[in-house]
């Protein structure tokens, strides 16, 4: 998939981003993406390689330069491939700017429209406020939480900590109406 919005170009993440998309990889800001902080080119470029049983990861990227400011993921659940789990990252210098939201918007409209897409969900942990306000512009619909439902980190005393996470969702026929029923 390679796509564009008014501001950005949506396509497939390429070896050559690596030392952009570094810059924030390497230190994850929400747990979730602890178990997949990078450091080094070599461990992006077998993070290329790996095999994510059909996770596929996009680079969002400035029309005007071409500079790599965040990635996007989506894979299709495995009980219904009308369904696919997204997730976004943004490099924390452009937050603030749309950009995850115009990035996000531009894979739900590649999602629904291009692959026929019937319904979109993402996973989101409880103190992500940032991810759970763009679910929401999304119009995406809160659905629930799970409690104590992951691990990626420990806590100091070494024993797991617990995250609660949250799911959002949006059907195509909402996305079409412009509205959700959050």
């Amino acid at each position: 998939m390679t796509t564009q919005t008014e501001r950005l170009i949506i396509r497939p993440v390429r070896r050559q981003d690596a030392l952009e998309m570094l810059e924030y990889l390497a230190n994850p800001r929400v747990n979730c993406f602890m178990p997949e902080r990078m450091t080094t080119v070599e461990e992006f470029e077998n993070f290329l390689n790996e095999d994510e049983g059909g996770v596929d990861h996009y680079a969002i990227s400035l029309k005007g330069d071409g500079t790599v400011i965040g990635d996007l993921f989506a894979g299709a659940d495995e009980d219904n491939d009308d369904t696919y789990c997204v997730g976004w990252r943004l490099n924390q210098r452009f937050e603030g700017k749309g950009y995850a939201r115009e990035a996000a918007a531009g894979l739900f409209d590649y999602l629904f429209y291009e692959l026929g897409v019937r319904r979109i969900y993402a996973y989101v942990e409880d103190d992500n406020i940032r991810s759970s306000n763009l679910c929401k512009k999304l119009g995406m619909r809160y659905e629930g939480c799970f409690k104590e439902f992951v691990t990626f980190v420990n806590n100091p005393d070494g024993t797991p900590k617990y995250e609660n996470t949250c799911v959002y969702a949006i059907l195509k026929k909402e996305w079409e109406s412009g509205s959700s029923a959050y």
